[in-house]
């Protein structure tokens, strides 16, 4: 009695060891030189995106009825505006209005024309626009919240940009400490807006022109032949110029609404925290405006090393075959979500203990970081063709929390840290019920679905 025993391997691109190819070193290697680059373009966007939630703590002063000048120091005058609580929320949630605007436009687009130009013009555009921010407070909030919505809606285009670069760049065994790395920029801008504005400003237009020197590993001029060999080999055909889209099948998918939901969960309590962390180590522990800036930035350094850590541990269990892609997402997302919102717990019961307090902010922050090799890279994982428009997608309702957050947390915060670590946990629970690193149906290529046919017609019988 013959017996058949079938089983559905997935294709090449789910599991990278198929495609073998020497691998060539990574230092000093064009793949590198990308994700360094990347690095300081997001160093440089959320630094931006930062500035005004320490700003805030200065330019306002709710004791008085009109807008008045600091005159401390003879040589310098500074506004200080009679924002209430409900303006600052406002206008620190206007940033989100403009971000969500472009996700999904310049998902589409970079996906189509590639990504170079979007990202460097995001980044200038930003910049650009943030330089008018004294001129619209002095006319008013109307003119302020503007400015902030047109800022965001510039560099929404950026992560998308990003995606669909890296779809093109990043190899399967890479993807996680490539991307990782070039994203924890965003932390590490966090960290430095402050100290680092002038050399921010100063270094801006390098990063702009290296970036339109960037090419597709298949045309880039400074590339050696053995590293576009092995990026080709290992990438294979999933990546093209997208110009039509399975809309039906990406709204049916059940492991893009796991990333949509996660990431909008974690988001609440990363963007909480982002714009609204000054504000509370000014009102509730009453720290200095030279204390705040620098204890508000510390989370983010943590978060920075935590994030580019994360990266390379995930993509060695995966090239070691510790753990599927699948798994080893849905491990670094658990991590992710669910020790930052025990120590957010902690900051409810630590009484007045700034110590302690300072300490489990740093700790919520630092360990989300492992987040960055989870949800918020996984969409290359199940579509790597489509990256770019899935990260429009899901950087789109993960900004919802940017706008609606920070409205809400300036009273009340003991509330606003338990909903935060509710949602995070709540997260992570369905993300690992429904999360997948899977390349899905909808996103196979021709090759992809006829060496899936071989591999039905070659199964083992036995």
């Amino acid at each position: 009695k013959v017996q058949c025993r079938f089983k559905m391997t997935t294709p090449s691109i789910q599991r990278p060891l198929m495609r073998r190819t020497a691998m060539p070193p990574q230092c000093c290697s064009a793949r590198l030189n990308l994700a360094v680059l990347m690095f300081f373009g997001f160093t440089v966007v959320y630094g931006l995106r930062v500035n005004l939630s320490v700003a805030m703590v200065a330019m306002v002063n709710n004791t008085e009825p009109s807008p008045r000048t600091n005159n401390s120091n003879s040589s310098k005058h500074v506004p200080v505006y009679s924002w209430d609580s409900e303006t600052q929320g406002w206008l620190l949630g206007a940033f989100f209005f403009g971000y969500l605007c472009t996700q999904i436009p310049a998902g589409y687009l970079a996906g189509h024309y590639g990504g170079t130009k979007f990202l460097g013009f995001g980044v200038l555009g930003t910049a650009a626009l943030t330089l008018l921010t004294p001129l619209a407070a002095e006319w008013g909030p109307s003119w302020l919240f503007g400015l902030r919505a047109l800022e965001g809606f510039g560099e929404g285009v950026t992560f998308p940009a990003m995606m669909a670069m890296w779809a093109r760049w990043a190899p399967p065994l890479e993807r996680s400490r490539l991307m990782s790395f070039s994203g924890s920029g965003g932390n590490f801008g966090a960290f430095v807006a402050l100290p680092l504005t002038g050399f921010i400003c100063q270094t801006l237009e390098i990063l702009f022109t290296n970036y339109l020197l960037v090419y597709d590993p298949r045309t880039h001029k400074r590339i050696s032949e053995e590293e576009r060999e092995y990026i080709i080999n290992s990438i294979g055909p999933q990546v093209m110029p997208v110009c039509q889209v399975p809309l039906g099948s990406m709204v049916t998918s059940v492991p893009l609404w796991a990333i949509i939901i996660t990431q909008m969960c974690s988001n609440w309590s990363y963007y909480t925290l982002l714009t609204s962390l000054p504000a509370y180590m000014d009102n509730i522990l009453h720290f200095d405006l030279q204390s705040n800036g620098s204890l508000s930035a510390l989370p983010y350094l943590g978060g920075w090393l935590f994030s580019s850590l994360s990266g390379v541990a995930a993509d060695l269990l995966i090239e070691k075959r510790v753990f599927r892609v699948t798994v080893t997402r849905k491990i670094f997302t658990t991590v992710g979500m669910v020790l930052p919102s025990v120590f957010l717990v902690g900051v409810c019961y630590v009484g007045c203990s700034h110590i302690w307090t300072v300490l489990f902010l740093t700790l919520s922050t630092t360990t989300g970081g492992a987040g960055a090799a989870g949800v918020y890279i996984n969409q290359i994982d199940i579509a790597p063709r489509y990256a770019g428009f899935l990260l429009g997608i899901t950087n789109t309702f993960g900004t919802i929390p940017g706008i609606v957050a920070p409205i809400h947390s300036l009273d009340g915060w003991r509330r606003v840290f338990w909903l935060a670590a509710g949602l995070q946990i709540g997260g992570a629970i369905f993300y690992i019920i429904f999360g997948s690193g899977r390349l899905q149906k909808w996103a196979m290529t021709d090759e992809d679905r006829a060496e899936a046919e071989k591999r039905r017609s070659t199964s083992i019988c036995t």
